[in-house]
């Protein structure tokens, strides 16, 4: 069994005690993380190098970051952490390890910067179109702040044209999807109309369930032949994204 978590914590130090809890009761095989908002030098320990894991932070001060912690049981090489050539703010780490390539990507919320969004979607779609022409495996995970479909918004919190559900926006995922990815999530609950992974943090929106799904998991095809599972944890943690989990068949 493969069990890959992502999860937007909104900062890793708030979650410090969050984290810990989440691995030992699931025991993830990856965990991905974004929004750390600290550098490797303000990561708490243990977090910082976590016992059986690969660990790799990739963030600066208050702001974006991410991360990828890799069991050393089911991939006891070490891992190959590289950087895409369209990261910055420090928004993507990958890994390569036992034929397969994970990611952890942040991809802007573009509030302040659409052209930057729609060129780090389309960088994005590149990589996927390359990776798989050279026969790569692929296993994109993170917040991706797109909602893919009209129903990946609550009715309630719909607005004509808001970043996040432009006609630009979803084209893109739509031509990533394209070159050989499946959306985990809508494979298993596809007629889940209240299927969501962010809430806003007020007004119980949590509780009740109006929120956002712009979190993912996405294999690359034939790895996603595998999955047997995919859920998110609504009721873990404190930020304001919950834990997304997919579990896979492994060795295939």
């Amino acid at each position: 069994m493969l069990k890959v978590t992502t999860w937007n914590v909104n900062g890793v130090r708030a979650r410090k005690d969050e984290l810990p809890l989440w691995i030992e009761r699931e025991r993830p095989d990856v965990l991905a993380l974004q929004e750390i908002k600290a550098g490797s030098d303000k990561v708490p320990e243990p977090l910082l190098c976590m016992p059986g894991y690969w660990c790799y932070w990739h963030g600066h001060k208050g702001y974006s970051g991410v991360a990828l912690l890799i069991s050393k049981q089911l991939f006891p090489e070490q891992p190959l952490f590289t950087h895409p050539e369209f990261d910055h703010e420090t928004r993507v780490v990958t890994a390569t390890t036992g034929g397969l390539t994970f990611l952890s990507i942040y991809v802007p919320n573009g509030g302040k910067d659409f052209e930057a969004k729609l060129r780090f979607l389309e960088a994005l779609e590149q990589y996927v179109a390359a990776a798989h022409a050279r026969g790569e495996t692929l296993i994109l995970t993170g917040d991706l702040n797109v909602a893919y479909e009209a129903r990946d918004v609550h009715p309630s919190l719909r607005k004509q044209d808001q970043i996040g559900t432009t006609t630009e926006e979803r084209a893109l995922f739509a031509r990533m999807l394209g070159h050989g990815l499946v959306d985990l999530s809508r494979k298993f609950e596809p007629d889940n109309d209240r299927l969501f992974t962010w809430w806003a943090p007020w007004r119980n929106m949590r509780e009740k369930n109006i929120g956002w799904r712009i979190d993912y998991v996405l294999p690359s095809a034939a790895l996603a032949e595998r999955a047997t599972a995919c859920t998110v944890s609504r009721e873990f943690g404190t930020s304001d994204h919950g834990p997304l989990t997919a579990v896979f068949a492994w060795p295939g």
